[in-house]
C-alpha cells in the first residue's frame, strides 16, 4: 500500500485537474481522490464529497489531504472527524501549496514514502524560489 490522497477545493475542475496532474507524475501507483465544490455543484466545499474521498483512498499506510483555500479546513476537520468513527487509519490535513504540494506529495508516496515524509515534502514546496517576473 502507499500513503493516499485527498484534493479538496472549492471547485470541483480544480480539484479533478490537480488529482488528474498529480496521478499522472506517480504514474498511477498512488490513490487520488478529488473532493471539489458542494454536493449541488456550486462553488464551496462538501463534507460528504470530502469524507467519500478519504474512503476511496483509505490506505494503512495514512491519508494526506491537500486544500485550495483556508476556508476547506473547517469542513475537512469535520470530514476527518467522521471518518475516523469507520478507520484507524491516519490522516493528515497539509497547508501545503495545493498544486506544487499534491505533485510532490504523489511523486514521494508513489516511491513508498511513509506519512510524516510525504507530508514533509509536500510542505516543501512552499519553499520553492520565487519567482518575479521582469517587464522589459
Amino acid at each position: 500500500m502507499t500513503v493516499g490522497l485527498v484534493i479538496v477545493s472549492h471547485s470541483t475542475r480544480l480539484a479533478e485537474g490537480v488529482a488528474e496532474l498529480a496521478g499522472q507524475m506517480a504514474q498511477g501507483k498512488v490513490r487520488i481522490a478529488a473532493a471539489g465544490g458542494t454536493a449541488e455543484g456550486a462553488l464551496g466545499t462538501s463534507v460528504d464529497k470530502i469524507i467519500d474521498a478519504l474512503h476511496q483512498v483509505d490506505s494503512p499506510d495514512g491519508i494526506l489531504v491537500l486544500l485550495d483555500l483556508g476556508s476547506a479546513v473547517m469542513a475537512t476537520e469535520m470530514a476527518v472527524e467522521a471518518f475516523a468513527a469507520t478507520s484507524s487509519h491516519p490522516v493528515t490535513i497539509s497547508s501545503a501549496p495545493l498544486v506544487e504540494g499534491a505533485v510532490i506529495a504523489a511523486v514521494e508516496a508513489s516511491i513508498g514514502n511513509s506519512l510524516p515524509e510525504v507530508a514533509e515534502a509536500a510542505l516543501s514546496a512552499s519553499t520553492l524560489p520565487k519567482v518575479t517576473a521582469r517587464h522589459t
